[in-house]
Formats: structure tokens, sequence, C-alpha cells
């Protein structure tokens, strides 16, 4: 057994006819919730255990001090990449710690995770990904004297400053060398509209390649995971975004015969990536079936969870005992529910009319509680499943649907746009694009990006897209064939023909 990552975890489930040896274990862990409250540890803070059982309590003060304010994902992504370089150190180099590694080590794992025939081979982005964060615990590692020197090597990097131009153009810092120079990728995937129809009609609604139902089907739950996915290649959402939204983010229906066709929403800062709350914009054909969704399986779905109790409160539950007023008592004050994590999030129980609790994210599974980022995925790993057993050459991810908002957004965008300019003169669009910006910044807000840089991806996207339309018009004729053959070079006058 290698180095194992945990997460600290309050209210831990206990069997309900527990055994002695179980109510032992109980009692001496019943102090645990406090204490934790009283370190000031959050709930799914990650740890490392080494492979001898023992907790490091110099290295897992990496998480609770150095990362501490870092969103989860950031802090489980350390923790993993810490943990496969551990265990590289632990298998591969004689149970080697980490306060020990040299750069040898770092050498002979980088033949393995990127060369070796016998090794994963990982991808030049998630190498990147690995020594970033590697090389992150290392420097906090020297800063705390906990190493020496650090195991990976360094080299010097200019830094441009526009500052200091007249002294060079910048200044001289050290990054890791062992990175791989490829830069970002520019390879978007995504799926036209056609495409995502027809992933979503076979493998989210069990229809056949022809796009008609099938009675073997038994997805139970098509409503929901339609619904789902619809928002989320309609919206640009991110997994985790959409995923702890709760009932009070979700926008209200406009009543008919209003004209409104996007229902706008916010998106709290703190459930965002980079804490990039904005303006969502929902479908109202869209935001139709989720509330559908809302009335008729979620329903079924809240029956389920109060049957069995699921819903009683507990020490650890938030209450929102007025939902007109979405807040919660923490700490002796109110908290509003818009400043809640994810984690949170899963907690909150909302007082309904009967005098009774109902969770309160909008997404549940089907025993009535919150809908978990790996369960989504699960969800699409099923669809893809289905639609290779249809023969249908087409899958999904949930972030390909993000990128699909993105570039067909973005195309929609730039050709209004460009049309619109090309009706006015030379004033009239400056005036234009001072007042209305332009489409590429329009879609990096929608998607919370913070520099257009990383939105600039898409247009590489569109720009492909415009070469593949144009070599389609190349006449199938336009390239004369060699003529050769297995009989050899056929006569000139009959390849013509």
């Amino acid at each position: 057994m290698g180095w194992r990552v945990h997460f600290t975890r309050r209210d831990p489930a206990w069997p309900r006819e527990a055994t002695p040896f179980i109510w032992e274990f109980r009692d001496l862990f019943s102090g645990l919730d406090q204490r934790l409250d009283e370190l000031g540890v959050p709930e799914g803070q990650p740890f490392l255990i080494s492979p001898a059982g023992q907790y490091d309590v110099a290295l897992n003060r990496y998480f609770s001090v150095w990362l501490a304010s870092s969103p989860w994902n950031t802090q489980a992504a350390h923790a993993r990449d810490l943990r496969t370089y551990f265990d590289f150190l632990w298998f591969g180099r004689g149970r080697r710690d980490w306060r020990d590694a040299s750069m040898d080590d770092r050498a002979a794992y980088e033949w393995w995770r990127r060369r070796d025939e016998h090794g994963p081979r990982v991808e030049d982005s998630s190498w990147d990904r690995e020594v970033s964060t590697v090389n992150q615990f290392y420097l906090w590692a020297i800063e705390q004297d906990l190493v020496r020197a650090n195991p990976i090597r360094q080299r010097a990097a200019a830094a441009w400053s526009p500052w200091a131009r007249g002294s060079g153009g910048g200044t001289v810092r050290q990054v890791p060398a062992e990175a791989s120079h490829t830069g970002p990728r520019r390879e978007v995937k995504w799926l036209p509209p056609l495409s995502y129809r027809l992933w979503r009609n076979v493998g989210l609604c069990g229809f056949d390649a022809t796009e008609m139902p099938r009675r073997a089907f038994r997805g139970r739950w098509a409503a929901r995971n339609t619904a789902y996915a619809d928002s989320m290649i309609r919206t640009g959402l991110r997994l985790c975004e959409h995923s702890a939204l709760t009932v009070f983010e979700l926008p209200e229906l406009p009543p008919p015969g209003a004209g409104i066709v996007n229902a706008r929403a916010m998106l709290p800062h703190v459930i965002s990536k980079g804490r990039s709350g904005r303006a969502v914009y929902w479908p109202v054909s869209v935001l139709r079936d989720v509330r559908d969704y809302m009335e008729w399986d979620r329903t079924e779905m809240l029956d389920y969870g109060r049957a069995r109790g699921f819903y009683t409160p507990t020490r650890r539950s938030l209450l929102v005992e007025d939902p007109a007023v979405p807040r919660v008592r923490m700490g002796g004050r109110w908290v509003p529910v818009a400043r809640l994590d994810a984690a949170e999030r899963r907690r909150l129980l909302v007082a309904t009319g009967d005098g009774g609790w109902a969770p309160a994210m909008v997404w549940l599974n089907q025993w009535g509680l919150p809908m978990t980022v790996s369960g989504w995925k699960q969800v699409f790993a099923d669809a893809n499943n289905r639609c290779r057993a249809q023969d249908v050459g087409v899958a999904a991810t949930p972030h390909m649907l993000r990128h699909s908002y993105a570039v067909t957004t973005l195309e929609l965008l730039w050709r209004g746009h460009l049309q619109a300019l090309g009706e006015m003169n030379e004033q009239q669009r400056l005036t234009y694009q001072r007042v209305f910006g332009d489409p590429l910044n329009w879609v990096r807000i929608r998607l919370g990006h913070r520099s257009a840089t990383t939105t600039a991806v898409y247009l590489h996207t569109l720009q492909e897209l415009e070469m593949r339309t144009r070599l389609e018009l190349v006449p199938e004729g336009a390239w004369e064939p060699a003529g050769f053959s297995e009989e050899g070079w056929l006569e000139r006058s009959a390849v013509a023909a």
C-alpha cells in the first residue's frame, strides 16, 4: 500500500447495528468534530498518510496553512500530484522519503511518467501541472526549513515588465526546467448543435442511432440528465459551478407572452472558479425543462429521501428557516446562502410549508441527496457507452459542452457584430465598439475567464472551422490523380476519362 489521500470529514456515518469493536472506535472519535472546529480545519481538507500509516505533521501543514485559501479542487489536485510523486519515491527509488529526494530522482520520475514504455505516458499539459504543483510544494518546504534544496532543477527566465523597457525589458526569475515548454494546447473539443442533439438523444434519452425511442431503455432519470446537459451547453457553466447551484440561484420562469428569451441570474463568487461570479443567461426553453424536472422528478426524489429520514436536521446541518430570506445561522450570525461554498451548500436544508425540511441543491440523485461531481461524470460516461453500443461515433464530456457554448456563441456574436459594423461609417463604428465592446470580451465574461488570452483559444477554433469550410468548397476533381495502379501507369487519356 502506498501513499493515501484522505479528506477531513465530520459526522461520519456509523452502522446502525454496531459491534463492540465499532463502538470502541466511535467513542475514540467522539470529540474529533469539536477538535476540528477548534483548530479551524475546514470540511474536506486533504491530508496524506504515508505507506507506513503515519501522519506527517510538517507535510500536512502545507494544506492547512499554505493552501488553506485555495479552492477545494486545487487542494485535491495538489494532494494527488504529491501522492503520485511520493509513491514513485517509495516504490521506485528504494522507499525514499520526500525530504531526501534529489534531481536524479526527478530525472527518473520524468522518464517513467512521460517516456517509459511501461509508464503512464501522460500528456504534456498534465506533466506541466504536476511539475508546477510539486515545485510549489518544495519552495514552501524550503521556506519552512524542511528540506535543504529543491529537487526540481531550475532555470532563469525573463519576466517581461512594461516598466523596465529601458533597462533590458524585465526581470529574471527562476522557473522549473522540467516543464515541457510546449505551451498551452489550442485544440478545443466541441460539438456542433446537431452532433450534440444526437449524443443527447442516444446517450441520455436512450434512442437508437436513428433517434427513435428504444423500448429496452430503462433510464428513469432521463429528464433530469437532459435538463442538466442542455443547461450546461446553453449557459457555459462549469461542472463544479452548475452542480453547486441551489434553488435560490435558479431564475423564475418569465410569464407567458412576456417576450423574454433569456432569464438572467447571478452566479455567486464563492462557487465560481477563481471567484468569477457573473451573470448567467438561461434560455427560457431550457429553464422550462429544469423547472419541469423540479416539479416532477425532483419531487419524487424528495419523497424518497423524506420517507427515510434523510432530511432530519443534525448538528452539521445549515438551516434556511425562511425560504424568502435565504440565509443560515453560523457562528452566532446570519450568513447569506450566496456566501456558502459548494461543501457547505450540500449541508443546506430549507424549511417546507408542512413543517419539514428539504435539500436546497437543485440537482439531486435517485435517493434524494445532492448529486456529486463524480456522479455527473458517471452520467456522461454511461451516455458515451450507450452511443458506442449504438455505433454512434460521438462522445461528450461536461467540459466539451462548455467549449461548445463558447464556440457557437462566439461565432454567432461575431457574425452579428461584423454585419452591424458593415452598415456603419467609420465614426459610427468607433462609437459602436466603445459602447458594446467586442464579442470576445463578452464571451470571456460569460465564461468567467480573467484574461481574454484564455478565451482567444476559441478564435483559433473558428479560424480552423473557416479553413475546413473553404477546403470543402474545393471541387472533387480539381486535383488530377497520378494514374498509378497495380497494372502500372495508366494512359493519361484513361485517367482523364
